[in-house]
């Protein structure tokens, strides 16, 4: 059972329901090729990631790390630099996602997207570093995601294959 932590509280992460499972596998594989012979590489829901400014260790769906992976120095398996993190919405995790998690994602010096997988419909939320601050877009069916800050592009529809039927109990993980 994995946990998420800040200032001594600790927050339990469930298990997925198959279609946030489908639509995880869809956007590691989508990413990981579109980065093939890049300085970057994508790490599953097993790599924490610590926000050092703020205390969070969290473990996002996905995240992208472009040059070597650095580590938290009281914890060597954390992950300090993601250049992008990916978040596939769940009923249950969603409000944290879209407000605390980012919040605290926005002190990662290293970050360049954090990107928001709706599991209800194709709809992809990428928020993006600029020099003014975050830019947010958003993607539909047929509409591609250009992530420049890894040099990469996804197709929306990719991450939709192949998934089992959303249902009311297929929502609720």
């Amino acid at each position: 059972m994995r946990h998420e932590y800040l200032a001594g509280e600790a927050w339990m992460m469930s298990g997925g329901t198959p279609r946030h499972a489908g639509i995880k596998t869809n956007l590691t594989v989508a990413v990981a090729a579109s980065l093939r012979k890049s300085p970057c590489r994508t790490y599953d829901a097993d790599l924490k990631i610590r926000v050092v400014a703020t205390g969070l260790a969290t473990y996002p769906d996905l995240s992208v790390i472009c040059g070597g992976l650095e580590t938290h120095p009281e914890d060597p398996n954390a992950a300090v630099n993601p250049t992008a993190l990916f978040e596939v919405l769940s009923p249950s995790t969603e409000a944290r996602d879209r407000g605390g998690k980012f919040q605290h994602a926005q002190q990662i010096p290293s970050l360049r997207h954090y990107v928001l997988v709706s599991q209800d419909e194709p709809l992809v939320e990428v928020y993006s570093r600029s020099e003014g601050g975050w830019l947010y877009t958003t993607h539909r069916a047929g509409e591609q995601i250009a992530l420049t800050g890894l040099g990469a592009t996804l197709a929306v529809d990719d991450l939709y294959l192949d998934l089992p039927p959303l249902s009311d109990a297929a929502s609720a993980g």
